[in-house]
Parts: structure tokens; C-alpha cells; sequence
């Protein structure tokens, strides 16, 4: 019955337990990247088997509680107990099965740039910075800062940082599954330090996220002829140099025209490395975009311009408050999401996202 009902639970759960056997021979336990490609597809099924194994394990409750309550008024109690519990699992089951982002379990990149609002903007995009790094903290995950470039003020006309679970995790606990939603542009309303009548300003700051490719991930393949990479000597703050070396690195990929800037390893061949990775990620990002695209399930849109008008959120200084355009959300606590208090406002995306993927299935 259980089995006939959702037959793609009953595939799932075969899965999981062949990818379990598999996990523990010898010969996959000591190669790092076979573990961590099982431990994301164990971790991506674990939700739907932990839902049908509660889902099949109330049915047969039930279906035993019946039979015996003939017998013992107890089980009579308990079969309507089971049977009130029964249409939530089921629910949960359903949920669980709907598709998700492929890459929901995976690590993420960053880049927020300054827009609209010069010095300002940077100083604000540098706000963000602090914020996500703070988020992060808060969520047990790493953070690696690959590039960035500083004003002398303190703040950051661009930036890319990295964002990383430890170990792997299932998808709905993934770094992608949280910050996809916070690609856009970012709008700040304030009085700026450099502002001496005290006028409120709005500037703003654009982000960009995408999922980060593994090393060995054979799903893009990238062919040496089509880079371009040229080597320069790194810069800081201003424009003033910050070793002699020419160490940093700008790789171009001349099919798409995607480049990537590195600057902030030690090496020119940890630059090379390191930009490599990025470009794998967003050529990985695109492959999945344009795939989502063509089954016309577009992701939440990212930022295209830093124009103000583009907003997904309003940072709102002087009321405190804190305003998500896409879903409405709203609250005047702006100092705490600053600080990294960030996941009530995260939430609210991802409910919407659901409810979203819900409708859609019901449509089906």
C-alpha cells in the first residue's frame, strides 16, 4: 500500500540503504571525494526516508491497533490517536518529495560590490560583509575572504568571501539553501558619516551568490585553451601596492566572457587555484540556471544593475527597520540582523519558496 502510494519514497529508500552499504567499503571510506559525493546524496535522501519510514510506521500502528481493539478498548483509544497523526505525515512525506534545488546541499560564494552612493555605499557594502561573516558564525559555518578591495574610509567596494558548512549536511541545513535568497540589490537609507547636516541618505549594495563547485566535480569541464589569464602585482586601499610580487591573478573564460579576479593568496599558483574554483562555481551556477530555466522554474533572480530601484531589501537606519520587498516581511530590529541575527528574514524566503514548489506540485 505505502509502496504504491509514493513509489518514489520506496526508490529513495532503496537508495539510502545501497549508498550506505557503499559508504562503508574500505575502498570508498579513504577517497575523501567519493565520501563526500555519498554524503551529500545520503544527506539530500535522509529527509525523504525519515518521513516514510514515519509515515509507514503510523500505518502499520494503525492497521495493528485496529485489529486488536476488539479485544482491549485501549487499542480502540489508540487507533484514533494513530489515525488524527496519520494525514500530517502524510503531508510531510509529500512535502519531502517535491524536488529540490540541486544545489541546496552545497557550500556558497559571495560578492557584494558597492553601488549608488560612493563612499557611503561602501561603507554599507562593508556592513554586509560583517553581517553575513556574523550569520555564518552563528550557523557553525566557516567563512574564507578570497578578494577584496578596501576604501579609506573602512569600507569595501567589492569583496568575495566564501561561506562553507563543516561536513556534510542535508540539503535544507546547506549554506546555498539559506544565502541563495539573499542575491539582489540592497538598499540602505541613513545619515552618512560624511554627511554634516545630518540628511538621510540612500545608497545602495549589490549581491551576488552561487553555488561552489568541488574540485572533482566532473559536472563542468573546463578546457585550458578557453582561458585567458593575465597576471598582475596586487593593490590595497587606494591603489597602493601591497607586496612586489606580481602574484594576482584575472583568468578569463572566453566563451561565456565570465572573469575572475584573484588577489589575496600568497602565490600566483594559489591565485591561479583559487580563481579556477570561483570560475568552475559560476560556470556551474549558469549550467544549473539555464537548465532551471528551460523546465521554466526560474531561481529567485539575482542582482542585474546596482540601481537602486532593483531593491529585494531596505535597511532602514533611523526606524531600525528592516523591510524584505519580496515577501513582505518586515521588523524594526535592524541593529540584531546586523549583528547576524539574519534567519527570521531568511525564513521568510524560504516559506515563500515552499509554498511556491507546493502550488506548483498541486498544479501537476
Amino acid at each position: 500500500m505505502m509502496a504504491e502510494e509514493f513509489p518514489a519514497a520506496k526508490t529513495a529508500l532503496e537508495e539510502y540503504h545501497r549508498i550506505e552499504q557503499e559508504m562503508s567499503q574500505p575502498e570508498v571510506a579513504s577517497n575523501p571525494d567519493k565520501m563526500r559525493k555519498l554524503g551529500r546524496r545520503h544527506a539530500e535522501l535522509s529527509a525523504i526516508v525519515s518521513a516514510y519510514q514515519r509515515y509507514t510506521s503510523l500505518n502499520d500502528d494503525y492497521e495493528a491497533a485496529r485489529e486488536m481493539a476488539a479485544e482491549d478498548p485501549d487499542f480502540a483509544e489508540e487507533a484514533k490517536r494513530l489515525e488524527v497523526e496519520i494525514p500530517d505525515a502524510r503531508e510531510k512525506l509529500r512535502t519531502a518529495l517535491i524536488p529540490r534545488d540541486p544545489d541546496d546541499a552545497r557550500d556558497t560564494i559571495m560578492e557584494i560590490k558597492a553601488g549608488a552612493g560612493g563612499e557611503e555605499a561602501a561603507l554599507f557594502a562593508g556592513d554586509l560583509l560583517r553581517m553575513y561573516m556574523r550569520y555564518a558564525e552563528r550557523r557553525g559555518w566557516a567563512t574564507e575572504i578570497q578578494s577584496q578591495n578596501g576604501t579609506e574610509l573602512g569600507g569595501v567596494k567589492d569583496v568575495q568571501v566564501a561561506i562553507r558548512a563543516k561536513g556534510a549536511v542535508a540539503p535544507a541545513d546547506g549554506v546555498w539553501a539559506s544565502l541563495k535568497y539573499e542575491g539582489g540589490v540592497h538598499r540602505v537609507q541613513r545619515v552618512p558619516v560624511t554627511e554634516s547636516q545630518g540628511r538621510i541618505q540612500t545608497s545602495a549594495a549589490g549581491v551576488i551568490v552561487f553555488p561552489e563547485a568541488d574540485d572533482d566535480d566532473d559536472e563542468i569541464q573546463i578546457d585550458q585553451k578557453d582561458l585567458k589569464i593575465d597576471i598582475f602585482m596586487s593593490s590595497g586601499p587606494g591603489g597602493q601596492s601591497v607586496n612586489t610580487t606580481y602574484s594576482a591573478v584575472r583568468m578569463t573564460h572566453i566563451p561565456t566572457g565570465i572573469v575572475v579576479s584573484m588577489q589575496d593568496e600568497k602565490s600566483q599558483i594559489q591565485n591561479r587555484a583559487a580563481a579556477l574554483r570561483v570560475l568552475k562555481s559560476r560556470l556551474l551556477a549558469m549550467k544549473h540556471e539555464q537548465e532551471a530555466a528551460e523546465a521554466a522554474d526560474m531561481r529567485h533572480s539575482q542582482v542585474r544593475s546596482l540601481d537602486r530601484s532593483e531593491r529585494i531589501r531596505t535597511y532602514n537606519f533611523p526606524e531600525n527597520r528592516i523591510v524584505d520587498h519580496r515577501t513582505n516581511y518586515k521588523a524594526y530590529n535592524l541593529d540584531q540582523v546586523l549583528d547576524g541575527d539574519l534567519q527570521a528574514v531568511i525564513d521568510s524566503d524560504i516559506q515563500a519558496d515552499e509554498a511556491a514548489r507546493l502550488a506548483a506540485a498541486d498544479k501537476q
